[in-house]
């Protein structure tokens, strides 16, 4: 991100990272943080701290948006969540209250780990579908 944030204007980062945020958050439901937080920390010039809150404030339009288009192909199942949501409630008060506690430096290299442990699963579920697909010849 740091790279892209020299090559081009910050305004236009930030519009890509809002579009691709979004494609993302409707794509695989991820809410797009992992694109919005470095993008609002390095083109807006935002701490840690503001860049996770205004980041949460991005995704509500864009969940809305997302499960609405979702709900009309029938993929949402309303009860799971509405149960996950009201969970999530209670954890977001509580990680909000951690980082207003914690100092900008903790929650840089805690975001940072996360997109290490994300990247890890992610290269991990590759391998095992790759072994997969050479394993079963039939398909």
């Amino acid at each position: 991100m740091i790279v892209l944030a020299t090559a081009i204007d910050h305004s236009t980062l930030l519009i890509v990272a809002g579009f691709l945020a979004g494609v993302l958050g409707g794509l695989v439901g991820i809410g797009g943080g992992i694109l919005a937080v470095p993008a609002l920390v390095y083109a807006a010039g935002l701490g840690q701290r503001e860049a996770i809150a205004t980041s949460l404030a991005a995704i509500v339009p864009m969940s809305i948006a997302g499960t609405y288009r979702q709900h009309r192909y029938g993929n949402v199942n309303v009860r799971e969540g509405l149960g996950l949501g009201m969970l999530g409630i209670l954890g977001a008060f509580v990680g909000a209250t951690l980082a207003d506690v914690l100092p900008d430096r903790v929650l840089r290299i805690g975001f940072g780990l996360l997109m290490l442990v994300i990247a890890a699963q992610l290269v991990q579920g590759v391998r095992r579908g790759r072994r997969t697909t050479t394993a079963d010849p039939a398909g």
